[in-house]
């Protein structure tokens, strides 16, 4: 196991090391394979399961559905911005998730929104970049989709703060896991749809929006100038605030989280 983990430290840094500004994806090749997979995979079961489970499903419950895995995802938010040092915020997501469970029922009606209170959303690949970690290389993960190394680093951590991770008995917990991802994919049709309409290069469009909107979000959507070099390259034209993959969004939510084929 320390090995494994020894090796993974290892990878994860020379990918790092082999992005730059003008090349922040040293794996193109493999990647778009992977986009490729994860894009068939979309194709013939997410997104036909979550089109059902639309049409299913009535809208208050999959409302219900979403606020609930939203109000555990609020709390490791708040452990985030504390680790961020952004206390106001912290207390404010503690907030949140206090008036959402207790007048919320546990957290499947959104009260505190109502109330003012802000959703912040952070994740630990945002508080890696809080903390001056470089995002490194572009990376697309099978089935978890488009990622950067400092995400990959932060993924496992994010993981555990999901409901399912809570529970001890596997059925429940795989159960738990397919409901979340599915009600996520469910979120994102009508966006997908959109990117196959506008996107000549899905892969080349995904890449810029997940690596703009990241950038966007550890900086609260005013990254410094003198950062741009390091963080990014520069592309043509602003890239709307696309999700980046069903799979990713569902699985880890950086992600964010978190476009497959429509």
């Amino acid at each position: 196991m320390r090995r494994a983990a020894l090796c993974a430290l290892t990878a994860a840094a020379l990918l790092a090391g082999c992005a730059t500004a003008q090349r922040p994806d040293p794996l193109e090749p493999l990647n778009r394979k992977v986009f490729a997979f994860n894009e068939a995979v979309d194709t013939a079961v997410l997104k036909p399961t979550a089109e059902a489970y639309r049409a299913v499903l009535p809208t208050p419950a999959q409302i219900a559905v979403s606020n609930f895995f939203g109000n555990l995802k609020d709390a490791w938010s708040a452990v985030n911005l504390l680790l961020q040092g952004r206390v106001a915020d912290s207390l404010s997501d503690v907030m949140r998730v206090g008036t959402n469970t207790v007048f919320g029922f546990m957290g499947v009606m959104d009260i505190a929104t109502e109330l003012g209170f802000e959703r912040h959303g952070e994740d630990f690949g945002q508080t890696l970049g809080r903390w001056g970690v470089p995002p490194g290389a572009y990376i697309v993960w099978p089935l978890l989709g488009p990622s950067t190394v400092r995400d990959s680093v932060g993924l496992p951590v994010d993981m555990l703060a999901t409901p399912e991770s809570l529970v001890n008995v596997s059925v429940t917990r795989n159960s738990m896991t397919a409901l979340r991802l599915v009600s996520t994919r469910a979120g994102l049709l009508s966006t997908t749809g959109l990117l196959d309409d506008i996107a000549l290069d899905k892969y080349a469009f995904v890449r810029t929006a997940y690596l703009q909107r990241r950038r966007s979000l550890v900086y609260d959507g005013n990254p410094p100038e003198e950062d741009d070099e390091d963080d990014l390259p520069p592309v043509a034209a602003p890239a709307p605030e696309t999700p980046a993959a069903p799979a990713s969004a569902a699985a880890a939510e950086p992600p964010a989280s978190r476009a497959s084929g429509n």
